[in-house]
């Protein structure tokens, strides 16, 4: 049985604040080979679709398709504020190693 990613609650205000399901849309988080370490995140607003995994809170909802979802068991996914600029992140338990941007992964 995998273990469903976890969604903070800074993430779905987020999304509440940009109206996405206003929009019909949810955060997609997909995983696809690539990046400079192998895998990466391609997280985009998108409509869910019938075999997605739901993640839902504050009414908003973040969808996995059914190949990501072994590789984000268990995994946070929330939204950040830095200095350099704000975005959704995560945070994955199943990748040995990441590149210096987060945005790529090994497993």
């Amino acid at each position: 049985m995998i273990v469903p990613p976890s969604v903070t609650e800074k993430a779905f205000k987020q999304l509440a604040e940009i109206g996405a399901s206003a929009q019909g849309k949810a955060l997609r988080v997909a995983v696809e080979g690539g990046g400079c370490s192998g895998f990466q995140y391609d997280i985009k607003l998108d409509e869910p679709s019938e075999a997605d995994m739901v993640l839902e809170g504050s009414g908003e909802k973040v969808v996995i398709d059914e190949v990501s979802q072994p590789f984000l068991a268990g995994a946070t996914i929330d939204y950040v504020e830095e200095l350099i600029g704000a975005r959704f992140t995560i945070e994955n338990p199943n990748a040995s190693s990441s590149c210096g941007c987060g945005v790529s992964f090994s497993m």
